[in-house]
């Protein structure tokens, strides 16, 4: 994703690279969000707020647009829009959870790290947007968000692989 492709570059520079990038990789997963919400929130009836209930706004009212016209929409248009719609989730999570923003090269994008006491989920919303746009709401964001909410509130230790299953 060529939005967040400098933070690469970054990390590979840097001497203490989480330190150093988090506050300037916030910044821009913010300003990429405000892109969706300045796009779409009024035709939502301004319910893209950060908050749990606005990702089902999201998916419901944008992401299932790309969906049913995924064979129209360009390649770039469907990087923005998973880059936009990604960073959104990013946000809603980060404000509930916290966490820190690392550089995943293998599916080359940004992946959000949260962790607790008992738990530590690694979230990939571009890629859980990407198949949201591209097989529908098999793949849909409140889903994908609730699993990660319930692994947190959860006593156990639990870890994701790569493709968000349960592995401990």
């Amino acid at each position: 994703m060529g939005i967040f492709h400098f933070f690469k570059e970054k990390l590979s520079q840097s001497k203490n690279p989480i330190d150093e990038i988090q506050k300037e990789f916030i910044e821009k997963s913010i300003n990429t969000s405000e892109r969706l919400i300045s796009s779409f929130n009024e035709d939502v009836g301004y319910g893209l707020d950060y908050s749990e209930a606005s990702l089902k706004i999201l998916d419901e009212n944008i992401l299932s647009l790309f969906y049913d016209n995924k064979d129209h929409v360009s390649p770039d248009m469907k990087e923005d829009i998973i880059a936009q719609a990604g960073s959104y989730i990013f946000e809603v999570v980060r404000r509930y959870y916290g966490g820190k923003y690392y550089w995943h090269d293998k599916l080359n994008q940004p992946i959000l790290i949260v962790n607790n006491s008992n738990s530590q989920i690694k979230v990939l919303a571009f890629e859980e947007v990407k198949k949201r746009i591209e097989y529908g709401n098999e793949y849909n964001i409140p889903s994908f968000f609730k699993t990660y909410s319930n692994v947190l509130k959860k006593e156990n230790k639990v870890m994701f692989d790569l493709k968000n299953e349960i592995i401990a």
